[in-house]
């Protein structure tokens, strides 16, 4: 898998209330049948963004109206046709995660919320071949595919919703004025919080300094299966299917995160 946060992945929450990407519309697909593409949607005026964050009993609950709190890419756009439209988007995770036996996959679900309310959705809805099947998904962020993705590394749902693939500088820079920094962007599903890119040099000191965290994923070597189900050619990382995961190779482990003290949790917490 192709990684972008120092996080889990392995959920122990709920996450309700969202839309499900689908598949862009090739050349002669579009919503009325083969050979009519779809329309890009008309820009509208957004409310002031809204994100209530609090805890009742074991959940912490999020709430938003799916509107970021920063700058955005011009949508409708090129290679996404989606205006963004508020949301009515509500989650609930634990508010006291604990770490489970067994990592659950991701799937197609979002991987967690920001702090501004808007979803981290990492995974795309392209295939190879635009076949799920083959097993062969494009990653969002290789530029191998061209889903309009903007500054804060995110795009727009056919839906209207507003949603980031990796880092979102937009969070970070709201919240600080260096993004060098260990800054909490968000809620994984399992309740444990989500950092940006940068932590601790010694994961469990604080004074060490920071430094950006490197994942031990990495692109595999050699050439992809020369076979009909395959894309062939050269692993590029432009496929999930071409990342592996090498203990020790990076800063983090196998779900893109580790244990240590942040700024938020002092007494330690996995992030």
């Amino acid at each position: 898998m192709k990684k972008f946060f120092a996080v889990a992945i392995t959920l122990g929450g709920i996450i309700c209330s969202f839309g499900q990407e689908r598949p862009l519309a090739g050349p002669r697909e579009g919503p009325r049948g083969q050979g009519q593409r779809p329309q890009p949607m008309e820009k509208v005026d957004l409310p002031e963004p809204e994100v209530k964050l609090y805890i009742e009993g074991d959940f912490r609950y999020i709430e938003s109206n799916g509107v970021p709190n920063h700058e955005t890419g011009d949508f409708p756009g090129r290679g996404n046709p989606h205006a963004i439209l508020p949301q009515q988007h509500k989650w609930k995770v634990p508010a006291q995660p604990e770490i489970a036996d067994e990592p659950t996959p991701l799937g197609r679900h979002p991987f967690g919320v920001a702090l501004n309310g808007i979803p981290i959705d990492p995974g795309t809805a392209e295939y190879w071949n635009r076949d799920p099947s083959s097993g062969w998904r494009y990653e969002a962020l290789t530029g191998h595919v061209n889903l309009g993705i903007d500054h804060s590394n995110a795009h727009v749902q056919p839906t209207g919703a507003y949603h980031y693939h990796g880092v979102p500088h937009g969070v970070l820079h709201h919240h600080h004025d260096s993004p060098n920094e260990m800054t909490m962007i968000g809620y994984a599903a399992d309740g444990f919080p989500i950092y940006s890119n940068f932590g601790y040099i010694e994961a469990n000191d604080p004074a060490s300094g920071v430094k950006e965290m490197k994942s031990s994923w990495k692109v595999k070597g050699g050439s992809r299966p020369s076979d009909s189900n395959s894309p062939g050619g050269e692993y590029d990382g432009r496929f999930t299917a071409d990342w592996e995961y090498v203990e020790g190779h990076g800063d983090l482990d196998a779900f893109n995160g580790r244990f240590g003290p942040t700024p938020e949790y002092p007494e330690g917490i996995y992030h």
